[in-house]
C-alpha cells in the first residue's frame, strides 16, 4: 500500500471551502477561514466541521483502499456508548460500492445538552474498502454528515491520479438541519446529494443545522464562491429561535439576496420556505424539545398581530419577496417547501421537525423532479448565440 496525500497532491476534497491543518492531519470546514472572527456561538463552528456534503474525488487503478481518520463525538454522561459515528460511502463511477463505520475516535463527553464539553482523547482509526473492480475508476469518499474528523492518511494498492473534468453545474446550497440532514442514513441519503445525483450537477451543502439565520458572512460566501445555481431554504430556524420579527424578516431577506446577487447577478437561485413542520405553522417559538422528545412551540399565537413569525407567516413574507423581485430578476424562483414535506406526511418527521432517512431521500427526489425539470428553475440554459 502506498501512501497519497491529502492536500497538494491527486485528491480533491470538494464541498469544504476550508482545511484547518491539525497536528494529526487536516479537518475540512464548510464555510471559508475568515468567517470563524464573526460569530461567537461555539455550535456553529460546530456544524460547519460536520462534513455534511464533504467527498475526496479522485481517479485510482487500485483495488483497495484504506482511509484513517480521527473522528470527533459526543457522548453524554448518562449514556454507554458515544453518539453514532455514522457511515463514509465508497462511490465507484458514480455507483455506491461500499458503506463503512467511521470509527469512534476523540469524544466529548457532557454532563447534558448544552453543557460544558469533556475531552477525551482517542486514536485515528482505519477504513478499508476491497474488492474494488480493476481498471482505472473514478472514485468518491463521501465523509459522514453528522461527525467532524481530522483526515490523516489515504492509502492505496495502485495508482492514484487526479479527477477528470465532467462538466458538471456547480450547485450552492443553504439552509437548516433539514439541509444538512443529520438524520439521513449515510451522507449520499441527504437530500440535497439526492438531488444533485438526479439533476447531474455537484452539489456544495453549506446547510448549518440550528443555524440557518440569514448571517451575513454566509452571504458573502455565497457571494464569493463560484456558482451555477443557487439555491436557500428558509424560515425553520429564524421561527424556531424567534430571531426576526416580520418588520425585521423582510429587510433581512432582502440584504442576503441583495450580497449573493453582487456576485451572482444573473445565476439561477431559489429561495425556498420551509417543509411542514405542525408545531409552527400558526403559533410561533421560541421551540423546545418536550419530554416526549417532539419540538413544542412556546409563543402565543396572538403574538402574530404584533409581528411574531410562524411558518405560514414565513412563507407568506418569501412568496411576497419573491413577486415583489422578480420584475427586476428574472432568475430569481420561489419553491414552497411543503412541495417537497408536506403536512400530511407529519408521521415523517421523528420528532415533529425532522425528517426521517426515508423522507429525506424522497424529498431529494421531489426536488430534483421541480427543479431540474425542462421547466424548472435549475434547467440548462440554451447557449448563447
Amino acid at each position: 500500500m502506498r501512501a497519497f496525500p491529502l492536500v497538494g497532491g491527486p485528491v480533491e476534497l470538494r464541498g469544504a471551502l476550508d482545511l484547518e491543518i491539525t497536528p494529526t492531519g487536516v479537518m475540512p470546514r464548510r464555510l471559508p477561514a475568515w468567517t470563524k472572527e464573526q460569530y461567537q456561538d461555539p455550535s456553529v463552528y460546530g456544524v460547519t466541521v460536520m462534513p455534511s456534503g464533504v467527498r475526496l474525488v479522485f481517479r485510482t487503478d487500485a483495488c483497495e483502499l484504506e482511509f484513517e481518520v480521527l473522528t470527533f463525538t459526543g457522548q453524554l454522561d448518562t449514556d454507554p456508548l458515544p453518539r453514532p459515528t455514522g457511515m463514509l460511502e465508497l462511490l465507484v463511477n458514480g455507483a455506491l460500492a461500499g458503506r463503512r463505520r467511521a470509527p469512534v475516535g476523540n469524544v466529548l463527553r457532557m454532563a447534558g445538552p448544552g453543557a460544558a464539553q469533556r475531552l477525551i482523547p482517542g486514536d485515528p482509526g482505519t477504513v478499508r474498502f476491497t474488492g474494488l473492480p480493476a481498471g482505472m475508476k473514478s472514485v468518491e469518499l463521501w465523509l459522514p454528515q453528522q461527525t467532524p474528523m481530522e483526515l490523516v492518511a489515504l492509502r492505496a494498492d495502485g495508482e492514484v491520479l487526479p479527477p477528470l473534468p465532467d462538466g458538471r453545474r456547480r450547485w450552492v446550497h443553504h439552509g437548516s438541519s433539514i439541509s444538512h440532514c443529520i438524520e439521513a442514513d449515510g451522507p449520499t441519503g441527504t437530500w440535497p446529494t439526492v438531488a444533485a445525483a438526479l439533476g447531474g450537477v455537484e452539489v456544495i451543502n453549506l446547510s448549518q443545522a440550528g443555524n440557518a439565520l440569514l448571517d451575513p458572512y454566509v452571504a458573502r460566501t455565497i457571494r464569493d464562491a463560484p456558482a451555477d445555481l443557487i439555491s436557500l431554504k428558509v424560515g425553520i430556524n429564524i421561527v424556531g429561535l424567534a430571531a426576526f420579527r416580520l418588520r425585521t424578516f423582510g429587510p433581512a431577506v432582502h440584504g442576503f439576496l441583495d450580497t449573493i446577487r453582487d456576485g451572482h447577478p444573473d445565476t439561477p437561485l431559489l429561495l425556498m420556505s420551509p417543509v411542514s413542520c405542525p408545531a409552527v405553522e400558526e403559533t410561533p417559538g421560541p421551540t423546545t424539545m418536550g419530554p416526549d422528545g417532539r419540538i413544542t412551540a412556546l409563543g402565543d399565537p396572538a403574538q402574530v398581530a404584533a409581528g411574531a413569525l410562524t411558518l405560514a407567516v414565513v412563507r407568506a413574507e418569501l412568496e411576497r419577496i419573491v413577486a415583489a423581485r422578480r420584475t427586476r430578476d428574472p432568475h430569481l424562483h420561489h419553491l414552497d417547501g411543503r412541495e417537497l414535506l408536506g403536512p400530511d406526511e407529519a408521521d415523517d418527521l421523528a420528532d415533529g421537525l425532522h425528517p426521517t432517512a426515508t423522507a429525506y431521500r424522497r424529498m431529494g427526489k421531489r426536488f430534483a423532479t421541480r427543479a431540474f425539470a425542462s421547466d424548472g428553475p435549475f434547467r440548462p440554459r440554451a447557449p448563447r448565440p
